[in-house]
């Protein structure tokens, strides 16, 4: 349904979540996936050994490392590694010079939780962090906000999930429409 809608990655969270995939249900998934659609796996604080069989076994372009990983820890993944940063204020510039990735995603700051919180943060932070490679912008995105966020942001990419689910872990078909449609409005208008 989201590659249909417009999708050009497709992440597969391995973590503990509502939206968690055991890695074989995930490696049927890929098998039926379009050649150009990039497979990413969602880890937190997964020992690298894990990551990387993963990784092979369900056949993953990308690893998205939502823990603590270290620099050390992503240098082993590279040029195949995302780390997410959890914005709380402008301090989180000083970590992302730090490592050496395919793409820093930022999301937001919620005590407690790796990712799908439903929160933005300040986009203005996103906006100089852009200085450091691809940014891929996270944290409440939803249908009636996205547009604005790569209007204003203009990101490598955008991530979402709790922003187009009916439920955690259950995807709303109007939403993620909704979704990609003003995705590729906000696209038309940067063109």
């Amino acid at each position: 349904m989201a590659v249909e809608a417009g999708a050009y990655a497709l992440g597969f969270v391995f973590a503990s979540s509502p939206r968690q995939i055991d890695p074989e249900a995930a490696s049927r998934i890929i098998s039926r996936l379009p050649p150009l659609v990039t497979r990413v796996g969602v880890f937190v604080d997964a020992p690298l050994a894990r990551v990387k069989e993963v990784m092979a076994g369900c056949h993953l372009d990308l690893a998205q490392l939502h823990g603590e990983e270290s620099p050390e820890y992503c240098q082993e993944l590279s040029p195949r590694a995302i780390k997410a940063f959890r914005v709380r204020d402008d301090g989180v510039l000083s970590q992302l010079p730090r490592y050496q990735l395919a793409a820093y995603l930022l999301d937001s700051y919620v005590p407690g939780v790796a990712g799908g919180s439903g929160r933005t943060f300040d986009w203005e932070i996103a906006l100089q962090a852009r200085k450091f490679g691809p940014i891929i912008l996270s944290g409440g995105l939803n249908p009636e906000n996205v547009r604005q966020a790569i209007e204003r942001v203009r990101p490598y990419g955008v991530d979402v999930s709790s922003g187009v689910e009916a439920r955690p872990g259950k995807k709303d078909p109007a939403k993620l429409r909704a979704f990609f449609k003003a995705v590729m409005e906000a696209e038309g208008v940067l063109t």
